[in-house]
C-alpha cells in the first residue's frame, strides 16, 4: 500500500547558491542588510562656522554592506574635493551651508543578497534674525482696563518660546493670579487689568531650540504708562486670545489651546469638552488660559469650550481638535524561502489619520504590476517564481505626517530530496487499536513526489514491529528513509468522574483511575471547559489526590461560581490518551444583571430596565438599585418605587433625585445565598431641570464704605441649582418699612451685592431676604436676617480720663465709657493713644482693648517720664473723637543691684538664708521688701514669697536634692535685679559673695552659671 502526504519544503540552490546580480548569495550562510541605525532627521544652526553634521547609517548583513546616499533622489558622488565624506556607513557634511545642503538624505545598505532603502532624514536650517533696531511705541492704559503688547519677533526657523521682563533682565514677568498671559503662539504679552506699579519698560525674550544649540534675543523697550484710577470701572470677560476653530495634532503628542481674557476682577478660565468628559491628564490645565492634553489619542478628538467668568459677566469660546496619527504597522511580512516555480504572497497593512498608500521595492526600486508581478496595494503576488526574484523587499507606508519601511527576504531555493536534517522517526510506538501519524518531510525544490512502502525487508510485522519507507522524488533526484512502528497495549478509563452539587464555598472531589501499558508512565491532567489546569500552584483551589500512579483524583478546595463546568480527565502516556468529563454545579449569589438603561427621564425621578442575570442555580429573591451624582464619588442606595423590587422584576422607578444632576446607576440581585455582583453601570443621565426648591444659605453682610450697604451669602451649590440659567434675587428694606427692593443677582459664583445711596445713614439696620431662580422658575425666599449699612467713626468721646503710675514701667488708665453703644455702628473697644512731654500727639503710641471694658494697663514706658494719655472709642469704621487729655508721671526705677552677700546654713531639713540690704540711691525708688522666688528639683512651678526682712528659711528637699533660689528687691518702682543661687543640702554653709577670687567662690561661680540655665528653661514652660 502507498500513501501521498504534503509536507514542508526547504529549498537549496545548485550545492547552496542564488545568484543576485551577478554575485553570489550562500543560503544558510549568508543573510540580506538588516537596518541597526537610521539616519535621523535634524535641524542646524544657519551660519554656524567650521561645523559638520553626522547621518547614521549602520547594517547588520553577511556578508558587510556597502553603503550608498542619496540626496534628493539623487546619489552622492564621494570626490576628493566633496565636502561629503562617509566614515563607516556614516555620512559627514562638512560645513554645511543652506541652499547648498538642505534636503531629504537616503542611505542604501548593500550586500549580495540585496539592497534595502532607509527612511528619508531630512536636513533643514534654524535661524533666529534680531529684532528691529527701532524704538518701539509707547503705550498707555487706564487702570483696571486690559491691554496687550506685541512682541512682533523677526524672522525665524523653527518656532520660538516666549517671556517677558520688565525693566531689567533678568526680572521676568511671572504668572500673577491670572492676570498676565504671554501667547506661545504670538508671543505677546497680555494683561487682563493694568495696576498702577505696571507702568515700567517691557522687552520681549525670545528662545530658539535646535537640535545642537539654543539662542536667545530680545526686544528694544516697549514703554507702558499706567493712569491711575481711584475706582477702576468693572468690566465683564471679553476673550482676546482664542484658539482656532479646528486644530490638527498628532496621536501621542500633546496638543495646547490658548484662551485668554481681559476683564476686571480678573477673571476664571475653566475649560470642557463639549461633547464628552475632559480627560483627566489634562491637570490644572483644566483651570488655566493654556489647555494642555498629553499623550493626545483619538478619544481626545471632539469639541473643546473655554469659559471666562467674573462677577459681571462670561463669555466662552469653542473650537474641534481633530486627532490625525503617523503611520504604524499593523501587519508586516517575513522573511521567506519559497521553492522555484511556485507562487508567493506578502501582505502588510498600516494605521494612520489620512489613511496611508502603500507602495513596493525590491532591492531599492520600485516595485510595479507587470508579467509575473502583481501589486495591490498592501499585498504583493509573485507567480511562477524564479532565481532572480530572490532579494531584498520592503513595503513602504505613507501619509503626510510619515514614511515607515517593513523589510523581508525572499530565496527562491531549488533542491533534490535530502532527508539528512529530517529523517522518519526511526521508532515510533502506537496504541493497540489506536491511530498513528509517521510524518515525511524531507528537504526538496520543486516540491518531491511522495509514497510509503510497508514491510520491504519481510511481508509481515514480527512482534508488533513493522517497517515503513517514505520515498520521495523530483527532476533533481530521489531520496528514502525508513522507521519502525511499535504496538503497545492501549490506556482505558476504569473509574469516570460523576456529576456533582455544591454550594459556593464548599469543597467537592472528582474521582479518575486508569489502566495503561506498564512499560510507560501513566500522567493525569485536568481541564475546566478546555483549559488546563494548574494542580501545583500554592494555595490554589485545585489539589491532586496523592495515591497509586493509577489514580488521578481531583480535589476543589472552596469551590467558587467560576469554578463550575464541565471537568475532563486525561490519562496520557507517550503513545496514547483517555478522556472523562462530568459536570460540577456551584450555587451561589447571582451574577450582575445585563443591560441596564434609562428609559425615562424626569426631573426627580427615571425609569431603570434590566435583563434578569445568572441566578447561579438559586432562584433571584430580590434587587436593589445603586447610584451616585456628578457631584459624589461612592455608590449608595435610592429610593425605588416600588420601594422592594421582587426578583421576577426588570424595571423600576428611581425616586427623589434632584433635577439637572448627572446621574450613574447599577443594580445587585441577591438570593438566600448572599448578594450578587453590581451590573454595569448605565450610561450617565442627567435629569430634567426644575425651578430651586431651597433658597440659599449664610445669609449676612455689613461692612463696607460709607453710604453702602452689603449682602452677602454662600453660593449654590451644584446639587441645589436645580437647572441653568441660575442666579439670585435679593429683597431688603429698611426695618420697619413696608416696601421691599427687589433685585437679581446673575451667576452661580456670585456672592455679594453692594448696594449704594448717598441718603443711606450709618449703621441703618435692613431686612434682608433671598431666594434662587434658573430657567424654570424661582424657588422660596430665604428667613429674613438683618443686616446693617457701613458704620461710620464713633461721634463721642469717653470722659474723666484718670491715669495712675503703678510702677516705673507702667501705668493704668480707666474712664468713663460712653453711653450710646450703638450711634454709628458698634463699639468695639477703645483705644488709649500716649506720648511723652515735648512729644508731638501725632507720633503717639497706641494700645487697643478688645470689649467694653473701661480700664487698661500701658507697659514698655520710661521711669520717672511724664506722658499725655487721650482715650477714643472705635468701631470698624475707625476711631471717634479723642477725649480731653491727662497727664502722668512714672515711678523711679527700682535699684538695679541685687541683693549681696547671699549666704545660707543647712539645719536638717531647712536651709536659712540671708543677704545684705540693698540701699536705693535718690534717682530710685526706695525699696519697701524683697521677693525670693524658689523651686525644688524636678518641679517646674516657682513660689514666690514677700518678704520684708533680709532672711528666709526654707525646706530642703529629701534625697540630697537641691533648691533653685532667686532673690531680688521690690519697691514703689518694680522689681530689681535678681540674685540667683542653687542651694544643696550636701553644701553644709555656704556664702556667696560676687566677684570673689578664692576657691570656694569659683565653685559658687560655675553652680551660679548652671542655675541661670535652670533658670531661664523653667521660665519659659
Amino acid at each position: 500500500q502507498f500513501t501521498r502526504k504534503l509536507v514542508c519544503l526547504v529549498l537549496r540552490i545548485n550545492g547552496g547558491h542564488i545568484f543576485v546580480g551577478g554575485d553570489v548569495c550562500v543560503s544558510g550562510h549568508d543573510s540580506g542588510p538588516v537596518f541597526e541605525e537610521q539616519p535621523s532627521s535634524l535641524i542646524y544652526p544657519e551660519g554656524m562656522p567650521e561645523g559638520k553634521v553626522t547621518l547614521s547609517c549602520q547594517a547588520r548583513a553577511s556578508p558587510a554592506a556597502i553603503y550608498r546616499w542619496r540626496v534628493n533622489g539623487t546619489e552622492i558622488a564621494f570626490a576628493e574635493d566633496s565636502h561629503y565624506t562617509q566614515v563607516a556607513g556614516n555620512l559627514v557634511i562638512n560645513n554645511p551651508q543652506n541652499g547648498r545642503d538642505g534636503g531629504s538624505y537616503q542611505c542604501l545598505a548593500i550586500n549580495r543578497c540585496g539592497t534595502i532603502v532607509s527612511r528619508v532624514a531630512n536636513l533643514k536650517f534654524g535661524y533666529l534674525h534680531d529684532f528691529p533696531p527701532e524704538s518701539r511705541s509707547p503705550q498707555t492704559v487706564h487702570e483696571g482696563t486690559g491691554t496687550f503688547l506685541a512682541c512682533q519677533p523677526p524672522a525665524h526657523y523653527p518656532a520660538l518660546s516666549y517671556r517677558w521682563f520688565i525693566n531689567e533682565f533678568p526680572n521676568f514677568i511671572q504668572p500673577e493670579a491670572g492676570r498676565w498671559f504671554v501667547s506661545q503662539v504670538t508671543g505677546n504679552l497680555y494683561l487682563a487689568n493694568a495696576r498702577a506699579n505696571d507702568t515700567g519698560n517691557y522687552f520681549c525674550f525670545t528662545t530658539i531650540n535646535m537640535d545642537i544649540s539654543t539662542k536667545s534675543i530680545f526686544s528694544k523697550a516697549v514703554q507702558l504708562t499706567v493712569y491711575p484710577d481711584a475706582n477702576p470701572r468693572k468690566a465683564t470677560p471679553n476673550i482676546r486670545v482664542r484658539f482656532p476653530a479646528e486644530t490638527y495634532a498628532l496621536s501621542g503628542q500633546t496638543a495646547q489651546l490658548e484662551c485668554f481674557t481681559y476683564g476686571n476682577p480678573i477673571p476664571k478660565i475653566r475649560w470642557r469638552k463639549v461633547d464628552g468628559i475632559l480627560p483627566p491628564k489634562v491637570g490644572a490645565s483644566a483651570e488655566g488660559p493654556i489647555l494642555i492634553i498629553p499623550e493626545l489619542n483619538f478619544d481626545d478628538e471632539g469639541m473643546y469650550e473655554c469659559e471666562v467668568y467674573n462677577s459681571e459677566g462670561r463669555e466662552t469660546h469653542q473650537g474641534r481638535i481633530s486627532v490625525q496619527a503617523q503611520p504604524e504597522w499593523l501587519q508586516v511580512m517575513s522573511d521567506s524561502e519559497v521553492e522555484i516555480s511556485s507562487e508567493l504572497q506578502w501582505s502588510c497593512a498600516a494605521a494612520g489619520k489620512p489613511r496611508p498608500t502603500i507602495h513596493w521595492l525590491r532591492n531599492g526600486q520600485p516595485l510595479i504590476t507587470q508579467d509575473r508581478v502583481e501589486v495591490n496595494n498592501g499585498r504583493l503576488r509573485i507567480s511562477n517564481l524564479a532565481l532572480e526574484d530572490s532579494g531584498m523587499y520592503q513595503c513602504v507606508a505613507e501619509n503626510k505626517h510619515g514614511t515607515i519601511y517593513s523589510n523581508a527576504e525572499l530565496r527562491v531555493q531549488v533542491q533534490a530530496p535530502d532527508f539528512r536534517l529530517n529523517p522518519v522517526r526511526k521508532l515510533v510506538p502506537a496504541a493497540r487499536g489506536g491511530q498513528v501519524k509517521m510524518e515525511c518531510k524531507p528537504r526538496a525544490a520543486p516540491k518531491p513526489t511522495l509514497f510509503w512502502s510497508r514491510g520491504t525487508e519481510s511481508p509481515k510485522c514480527e512482534l508488533f514491529t513493522c517497517f515503513y519507507t517514505c520515498f520521495a522524488e523530483n527532476y533533481l533526484g530521489k531520496a528514502n528513509s525508513t522507521g519502525h512502528l511499535s504496538v503497545r497495549d492501549a490506556t482505558k478509563i476504569t473509574l469516570a468522574p460523576s456529576n456533582a452539587d455544591i454550594n459556593q464555598g464548599e469543597n467537592a472531589s472528582l474521582q479518575c483511575h486508569a489502566s495503561h501499558d506498564t512499560t510507560m508512565d501513566l500522567t493525569f491532567t485536568w481541564s475546566l471547559n478546555g483549559v488546563l489546569l494548574d494542580l501545583e500552584e500554592p494555595n490554589g483551589h485545585y489539589r491532586r489526590m496523592e495515591g497509586k500512579e493509577t489514580i488521578g483524583d481531583l480535589v476543589i478546595v472552596n469551590g467558587q461560581l467560576s469554578h463550575a463546568g464541565t471537568y475532563t480527565c486525561t490519562a496520557q502516556t507517550v503513545v496514547d490518551g483517555a478522556v472523562a468529563s462530568a459536570k460540577l454545579v456551584v450555587r451561589g449569589p447571582p451574577g450582575p444583571p445585563g443591560g441596564l438603561v434609562v428609559t425615562t427621564v424626569n426631573d426627580t425621578s427615571v425609569e431603570l430596565r434590566w435583563s434578569r442575570g445568572y441566578d447561579n442555580h438559586s432562584p433571584i429573591g430580590k434587587y436593589v438599585i445603586l447610584g451616585r451624582s456628578s457631584q459624589t464619588h461612592d455608590w449608595k442606595r435610592m429610593r425605588t418605587d416600588p420601594a422592594n423590587i421582587e426578583g421576577n422584576a426588570e424595571s423600576a422607578r428611581v425616586i427623589d433625585l434632584r433635577p439637572w444632576m448627572d446621574y450613574e446607576f447599577q443594580v445587585i440581585a441577591s438570593n438566600i445565598l448572599g448578594s450578587g455582583e453590581p451590573s454595569m453601570p448605565s450610561q450617565s443621565v442627567r435629569t430634567k431641570q426644575a425651578a430651586p426648591s431651597v433658597a440659599p444659605s449664610g445669609l449676612g453682610g455689613g461692612g463696607g464704605n460709607r453710604n453702602e450697604l452689603i449682602i452677602t451669602w454662600t453660593p449654590m451649590a451644584r446639587e441645589y441649582q436645580n437647572g441653568d440659567g441660575f442666579g439670585y434675587i435679593l429683597a431688603f428694606r429698611r426695618q420697619g418699612m413696608p416696601t421691599w427692593t427687589v433685585v437679581r443677582v446673575p451667576h452661580v459664583e456670585s456672592s455679594r451685592y453692594v448696594y449704594s445711596n448717598e441718603s443711606l445713614s450709618a449703621y441703618c439696620p435692613f431686612e434682608v431676604r433671598i431666594k434662587a431662580y434658573n430657567k424654570k422658575g424661582e424657588g422660596p425666599f430665604s428667613q429674613i436676617a438683618v443686616v446693617h449699612s457701613a458704620e461710620e467713626e464713633p461721634t463721642l468721646s469717653p470722659r474723666k480720663i484718670n491715669a495712675t503710675a503703678l510702677t516705673a514701667f507702667e501705668i493704668q488708665v480707666s474712664w468713663d465709657p460712653i453711653q450710646h453703644l450703638n450711634i454709628n455702628g458698634v463699639l468695639r473697644g477703645y483705644e488709649i493713644r500716649y506720648w511723652r512731654q515735648h512729644e508731638r500727639e501725632a507720633a503717639a503710641d497706641r494700645v487697643r482693648t478688645a470689649g467694653l471694658e473701661n480700664t487698661a494697663r500701658v507697659t514698655g514706658l520710661r521711669p520717672n517720664t511724664l506722658y499725655h494719655v487721650t482715650v477714643l472709642a472705635y468701631n470698624s469704621a475707625g476711631t471717634g473723637p479723642p477725649s480731653p487729655r491727662t497727664t502722668v508721671i512714672t515711678k523711679k526705677p527700682p535699684p538695679n543691684r541685687p541683693p549681696g552677700n547671699v549666704s545660707w546654713k543647712v539645719d536638717g531639713s531647712w536651709v536659712t538664708v540671708r543677704w545684705d540690704h540693698v540701699k536705693s540711691m535718690d534717682n530710685e525708688s526706695a525699696v519697701l521688701g524683697y521677693k525670693v522666688l524658689y523651686k525644688h528639683e524636678g518641679q517646674s512651678a516657682l513660689k514666690i514669697l514677700d518678704k520684708s526682712k533680709n532672711s528666709i528659711i526654707l525646706p530642703l528637699p529629701k534625697d540630697n536634692g537641691y533648691v533653685v533660689l532667686e532673690v531680688r528687691s521690690w519697691g514703689d518702682g518694680g522689681d530689681g535685679a535678681a540674685h540667683e543661687t542653687i542651694v544643696s543640702r550636701d553644701s553644709g554653709t555656704g556664702m556667696m559673695v560676687q566677684n570673689s577670687a578664692d576657691t570656694s567662690g569659683s565653685l559658687c561661680t560655675s553652680v551660679l552659671a548652671f542655675t541661670a540655665l535652670v533658670l531661664i528653661g523653667s521660665s519659659g514652660l
